[in-house]
């Protein structure tokens, strides 16, 4: 899959991890961790460089298996406002986006903006036929930025929580075609 690593989105910019932007996400995260932490199973008090170095890492092997595309999400004058990325866990043809976005850049519009183009590249991309959010029922902020983003709900599945905010009931919202005979893209 050819995704691109550097894509322009208005006041913003994604760009593919860099094990250099470790010190600012470790940063980020941890600003943001009180409204991470209900929804992110990963985002835990204690989330530092060792882990962010971690995610960095994982997400460049990832990339380069042709996985997970993850981008961390800068203004146009290069504040790291969190991370997007594609990966390929779903059914075939689907591809999932999953993102968080650093506090004092909440509710800017800036995570629809980034949702909305990434979506777009992904749908041009070869054999992706739907791109799929998927997001706890409690989480509205992340319901909000599927439903701007032109996302349309498909499915609610039972499962078990794994992070503190988490209810039972995970939502499923694609983009593009619809997947053939009804059926919702599962896998996880």
């Amino acid at each position: 899959m050819e995704t691109p690593e550097m894509i322009n989105a208005g006041d913003l910019v994604l760009k593919r991890w860099e094990l250099a932007w470790a010190d600012e996400a470790a940063a980020a995260i941890a600003e943001s961790l009180p409204e991470l932490k209900p929804f992110l199973p990963w985002a835990k008090d204690g989330y530092g460089l060792g882990e962010s170095r971690s995610f960095i890492q994982m997400s460049l092997d990832n990339w380069a298996a042709g996985t997970e595309f993850n981008y961390a999400i800068f203004t146009t004058v290069g504040d790291l406002v969190g991370s997007i990325g594609l990966m390929t866990r779903m059914a075939p043809g689907t591809l999932e986006i999953g993102y968080w976005m650093r506090t004092p850049w909440a509710g800017r519009g800036y995570m629809t903006a980034a949702v909305s183009v990434l979506t777009r590249i992904a749908l041009s991309l070869p054999g992706v036929e739907r791109v799929a959010i998927r997001y706890d029922e409690a989480n509205k902020a992340s319901a909000a930025v599927a439903a701007k983003a032109g996302f349309v709900e498909v499915e609610r599945t039972e499962r078990i929580p794994e992070a503190p905010g988490e209810t039972p009931i995970l939502i499923t919202a694609l983009a593009g075609s619809p997947p053939p005979g009804g059926e919702t893209p599962g896998g996880r």
